[in-house]
């Protein structure tokens, strides 16, 4: 049974987990409190949606850069929305924040899928060039908390169930429904099994009458569309939307959760369930080092420290088991 736990990337992560929650709260047991665990649940949101559109990505052998920038675009977009229409309906809001990310989205993928231009620059051209029209758009101002619905901002206040003072927020029930549809795409549709299929063998797969120009442009727009949504749980989140701040560096942080879960950055293998999980991690590690007091200039340090200790173990769990296969 060990042997089996040891194979299992999903496991894996999970045990580092407990075991960071754990010897963190043996330091400082605040920790365990109420507010600490409500800030866990509340950091993890917005990286799990994103992530969950990374995931598809990285399964198919590309990699997203731009989602940071087009959180910040589409964040923007709809709080400009709001602060024209104050009476929006949120369901409206929800749909245009998906509807730009999916734009986003879809420009990404026409450029990869059909102009042939590698992921990775192409991406890293759409990351500055979002952040630029972000900039543009808003004039350099903010979408300040008097312009974001009540309404919006309570998805992070209440939530359906509360437990000794921990309330599951709205936010992340919206996150978990994201991993749910993800579940559902890689494991129940035609083209999860093509972005699988793509990323263990491309030209295998175009044999096989796979589509793989349609199906990454699919696994795109749904990363661009994930990435749009999150910019209006990030109004609710935080209160208002900085052109220069929203979403600025949070693709790494996504990379990083992603590949934390079991996405091989080699494509063709990563699941749902082990994003969700690395995504717990990073947020049990960035509140712990709150709680345990950890100098703001050390912090990034031991934060990245993590990342790779995490990364680290992963690769040589992944080396030991191809070896025992060979054998």
């Amino acid at each position: 049974m060990l042997a089996k736990v040891a194979k299992s990337r999903e496991m894996r992560t999970l045990i580092l987990v407990i075991l960071v929650f754990a010897i963190a709260a043996f330091k400082e047991p605040r920790l365990l409190s109420a507010s600490s665990i409500s800030s866990i649940l509340l950091w993890i949101p917005l990286l799990t949606v994103m992530a969950v559109g990374q995931m598809l990505v990285i399964v198919t052998r590309g990699i997203d850069v731009s989602v940071g920038s087009m959180l910040g675009l589409s964040g923007m977009l709809t709080g400009m929305l709001f602060r024209a229409h104050p009476d929006l309906n949120l369901a409206l809001g929800a749909g245009a924040s998906l509807g730009i990310g999916a734009v986003l989205g879809l420009i990404n993928g026409g450029l990869i899928a059909w102009a042939k231009i590698p992921p990775i620059i192409t991406t890293l051209g759409t990351l500055s060039v979002y952040r630029g029209l972000t900039f543009i758009v808003s004039g350099g101002h903010q979408i300040d908390s008097n312009n974001i619905p009540s309404a919006l901002t309570e998805w992070s206040l209440r939530g359906p169930v509360t437990i000794g003072g921990v309330t599951l927020p709205w936010l992340l029930v919206f996150a978990l429904l994201a991993v749910g549809l993800g579940y559902f795409l890689t494991n129940k549709t035609v083209l999860g099994r093509n972005l699988y299929a793509i990323g263990s063998r491309p030209e295998a797969a175009h044999l096989r009458g796979v589509p793989v120009g349609k199906s990454v442009f699919a696994c795109y727009v749904i990363c661009g569309a994930l990435a749009g949504f999150a910019g209006l749980l990030y109004a609710s989140r935080y209160g208002f939307v900085n052109p220069a701040t929203a979403g600025s560096g949070m693709e790494l942080t996504v990379i990083a959760a992603t590949v934390i879960g079991g996405c091989d950055v080699k494509g063709g293998s990563g699941s749902v369930g082990g994003v969700l999980l690395g995504c717990i991690l990073l947020g049990v590690v960035n509140v712990a080092l709150a709680v345990l007091g950890v100098a703001a200039d050390w912090q990034v340090l031991v934060y990245g420290s993590v990342i790779l200790i995490a990364l680290g173990l992963d690769a040589f769990a992944s080396r030991r088991q191809a070896k025992e296969v060979a054998a």
